[in-house]
């Protein structure tokens, strides 16, 4: 079962206006080097989501976003060029049940009860109309679609950043590891290097780690390339289609799927992430969704061609 719910609202939906703009959006940016690295697992952990096989990928010189693109960077975006998210534009988002005063006034999505769409949701109401991001200028943006997050690495100077050229930058310079910090697991108790649920999913969370919903772009400590939480708080668009790597019957017709829909690859996980329900929170890990899909934990940072 899928931890991110997508709009399918119309895999024709047409993306919003590209701004061509003659300056580099000035937010703090990690030079990386490139080079060989293995990208994907051997570890068969979720093969449904095709994180199989390991294998060797070259990466050219890149920079990229300290953190994820913040409430207040986006803001900027929109001041200046007027953009319309597709969440506003379409009138509604998905937002996670206990975040809301009222969840049982919102229709829930079938098979993903925790999910309600909110008419009003949006960057500026990630709860509802009700809600505000004034007290997080400094959290991820939410609620913004692929095609919202493209337009924005226009204006900004850059791009999303591919599949593979993410995960190198996740794994922070360590060979093989499971997560951005090694491979120490998150518990519930005494470990929490990252913003993900802890206790039992859906209906309780302890916040252990601190937060009910995002945190702050640069909580918690940063990996090895000085990286701010490239696994949890919230999930990254990428630059690539979803594809599973397999001649199998089931991996083609989900193939298929996805290539209809044009379905992204998504990264990271995000604060409903647990090993018991969606262990995503791994380097290696991938889902996908809808390029028109919006929702409360997902976001995106951006990468700039050399280092």
């Amino acid at each position: 079962m899928t931890c991110c719910p997508s709009s399918r609202r119309s895999a024709t939906t047409s993306a919003p206006a590209v701004f061509a703009v003659s300056r580099t959006d000035s937010s703090p940016v990690v030079p990386l080097d490139g080079g060989r690295f293995v990208m994907g697992t051997n570890d068969k952990i979720l093969p449904q989501d095709g994180e199989f096989p390991a294998r060797p990928v070259t990466i050219k010189p890149i920079s990229m976003d300290r953190a994820a693109v913040t409430v207040s960077r986006f803001a900027r975006f929109v001041a200046e060029t007027g953009h319309v998210t597709e969440a506003e534009r379409f009138g509604w988002s998905y937002v996670f049940f206990a975040l809301m005063d009222a969840p049982e006034t919102y229709p829930a999505l079938p098979g993903l009860e925790w999910w309600r769409r909110v008419e009003g949701a949006s960057w500026r109401s990630p709860e509802g109309p009700e809600s505000s991001v004034e007290a997080r200028a400094d959290h991820p943006v939410t609620h913004v679609s692929w095609n919202d997050a493209v337009a924005f690495a226009s204006w900004a100077g850059g791009r999303l950043p591919t599949e593979a050229e993410w995960e190198y930058a996740a794994a922070g310079g360590l060979s093989g590891a499971r997560f951005p910090w090694g491979e120490r697991e998150p518990d519930d108790t005494d470990f929490q290097p990252c913003n993900i649920w802890q206790g039992r999913f859906p209906d309780h969370n302890t916040s252990a780690d601190g937060f009910l919903g995002t945190a702050p772009a640069e909580s918690f400590a940063p990996n090895g390339f000085g990286l701010y939480n490239m696994v949890g708080n919230t999930w990254e668009w990428t630059a690539d289609r979803f594809r599973i790597r397999s001649v199998s019957k089931a991996a083609q017709q989900a193939n298929a799927a996805a290539k209809t829909s044009g379905m992204r690859v998504i990264k990271g996980g995000s604060y409903l992430c647990h090993n018991s329900y969606c262990y995503r929170y791994r380097i290696a890990a991938r889902t996908s969704s809808t390029p028109d899909s919006t929702t409360g934990h997902m976001g995106f940072r951006l990468c700039y061609d050399g280092a």
